[in-house]
């Protein structure tokens, strides 16, 4: 993103701006969850993220992020998955930007099994293979390759927060891997 004359940076708000936004509106996300697949396009590992979880607790988490004023859910998908997983990642973004569920996020917990204690969220989720190189980037502390019988496991659902756990369960799902 480029800064304006101003010294702001277009799409973005400032902290006391979003807060007051986060307050009174649901904002846009978009997830994706990264995976490396055969030949034959069949799934055979899951990235998943370790950072720090809104609340401050270390979890595992799939690529996340706010699309932002003016910005095409692609070019949202592409951002994030740069921004988390380096610019050698190669994501291949799906032709149709159909995603494999609509994630709606509440600061109270229950409504649905998604949370943020931030704010209502509603993500847009998709899966999205990525072929080349990846790198643990800016808030992210280290990216893991697991087969999807490995994060589907207890050990690797109890790391996930927020309803992460259930979002990676359901992309599992969609693509036919979950064990």
């Amino acid at each position: 993103m480029t800064e304006t004359t101003d010294g702001s940076t277009p799409g973005w708000f400032t902290r006391t701006e979003l807060e007051t936004i986060r307050g009174q509106l649901p904002i846009l996300y978009v997830n994706a969850v990264p995976v490396r697949v055969d030949d034959a396009g069949s799934v055979t590992h899951v990235g998943l993220l370790l950072g720090v979880a809104p609340d401050g607790t270390i979890s595992r988490a799939v690529v996340s992020g706010r699309v932002l004023y003016h910005e095409r859910l692609r070019d949202a998908l592409l951002r994030h998955l740069e921004k988390d997983l380096g610019p050698m990642a190669l994501p291949r973004i799906p032709v149709s930007l159909q995603p494999f569920t609509v994630a709606e996020s509440f600061p109270t917990p229950g409504v649905t099994p998604f949370t943020d204690p931030r704010q209502h969220a509603v993500a847009m989720a998709y899966v999205v293979p990525v072929a080349g190189d990846c790198q643990p980037r800016q808030d992210t502390l280290d990216l893991v390759w697991l087969t999807p019988e490995e994060a589907a496991s207890p050990a690797v659902q109890q790391e996930m927060t927020g309803g992460q756990d259930v979002l990676l369960r359901q992309a599992l799902a969609h693509v036919g891997r979950l064990p």
